[in-house]
């Protein structure tokens, strides 16, 4: 199977970093095409930011995702995942959606990140997709993504602390260290935490992997949009749909 791997973050060392954990849960069994936002922020972090990322993030299924059996959405928060869904004729994963909902079926779940805006959003995400009854809380700690991928080994402790808090304090039964800058720390800080860390990446990965031979229902299309100012992929795009 081929799959697009969408990081809608402006930060190839991003892109390169989660597409190296994708490659290793996938194995054989997956090519990938990894594609960086071609604009917007460095790092998303803030509301402004991920409506931005929704963006970059169609432009990029537009401009790539030709002869692709599924899209990956590698950041945890999701930006333009159901605007994505609406135009793509090939399934799409969001690693936060796919995470959730994994998660979920473990019991009671908690989320940690970096960045402390991220915690009324992605409670706010949680909740539009019908989880909130399952979720203890965000925890956040105060590097950004962008800048634990930067020093990994300064934010270990801190990101263990916290995924125990979910458990000890807040009664999590399993806790999501999300983010694709995130990629590869939950199984370093596990033997730290008394309940189940997820990666977001792996579990994301393993979701579109399972979804990758899904095709979608041609009278679910939408109609065929006007637009001014887009790339001229991403406007032939809306037009086709």
């Amino acid at each position: 199977m081929r799959i697009l791997l969408i990081n809608p973050n402006t930060t190839d060392s991003v892109t390169t970093l989660v597409a190296r954990h994708v490659a290793t849960t996938a194995g054989d069994a997956a090519t990938l095409v990894p594609v960086t936002g071609r604009f917007g922020a460095r790092y998303i972090s803030t509301r402004a930011s991920a409506a931005i990322a929704a963006h970059a993030a169609l432009d990029a299924y537009a401009a790539h995702g030709a002869g692709c059996d599924a899209v990956y959405l590698a950041c945890f928060g999701d930006p333009g995942l159901l605007a994505l869904r609406e135009v793509a004729d090939i399934p799409v994963i969001g690693m936060a959606e796919a995470s959730c909902l994994e998660a979920a079926k473990r019991g009671r779940f908690a989320i940690v990140t970096g960045g402390a805006l991220w915690g009324p959003m992605l409670t706010e995400f949680v909740a539009s997709i019908g989880l909130a009854d399952r979720l203890t809380g965000v925890r956040t700690i105060a590097p950004t993504g962008g800048e634990i991928a930067a020093d990994p080994e300064a934010a270990l402790a801190s990101l263990a602390q916290a995924c125990t808090d979910c458990a000890t304090k807040d009664g999590a039964d399993v806790v999501i260290l999300g983010g694709a800058a995130l990629a590869g720390l939950a199984e370093r800080i596990q033997p730290n935490v008394p309940v189940p860390v997820l990666c977001s990446v792996a579990t994301g990965t393993r979701a579109v992997m399972a979804a990758a031979t899904r095709r979608r229902d041609d009278d679910a299309r939408p109609p065929a949009l006007e637009s001014t100012g887009l790339s001229a992929q991403l406007a032939a795009q809306l037009q086709r749909t």
